[in-house]
């Protein structure tokens, strides 16, 4: 993997795929800085989270993107938006899909994460 730059707070970013390498509404699984990251394709836009759904450890790469711009988890349907990872069947709640700096670099999409400890 390729790193550049920083991110936020000083984060390097890594390159983890091409761009138009994940299909427009779907998700890909990467590992990044040993974590398991979701990278998901949204009206040529890509947004980086957890793979793992925060209500049960599903992995939400394997989800769709519906029409309104969440990432709805594969085993119980429950609904993220990719922007940050608020939990859209209850959006008071304090449960988030963790979500990751990304950018678009010389065709690459890169994505910044801490490792985890």
């Amino acid at each position: 993997m390729k790193i550049s730059g920083n991110g936020e707070g000083g984060l390097a970013f890594v390159a983890v795929a091409q761009v138009g390498s994940i299909p427009e509404g779907e998700g890909r699984s990467f590992v990044v800085a040993s974590r398991q990251i979701a990278i998901f394709r949204r009206g040529g836009e890509y947004f980086a989270t957890s793979d793992f759904c925060p209500h049960m450890g599903a992995p939400i790469a394997d989800g769709y993107v519906d029409v309104d711009g969440g990432v709805v988890c594969p085993w119980h349907a429950w609904k993220f938006r990719l922007s940050d990872g608020c939990w859209l069947d209850n959006p008071k709640s304090k449960t988030r899909l963790e979500c990751f700096a990304s950018r678009v670099v010389e065709g690459r999409i890169e994505v910044a994460v801490t490792p985890e400890s």
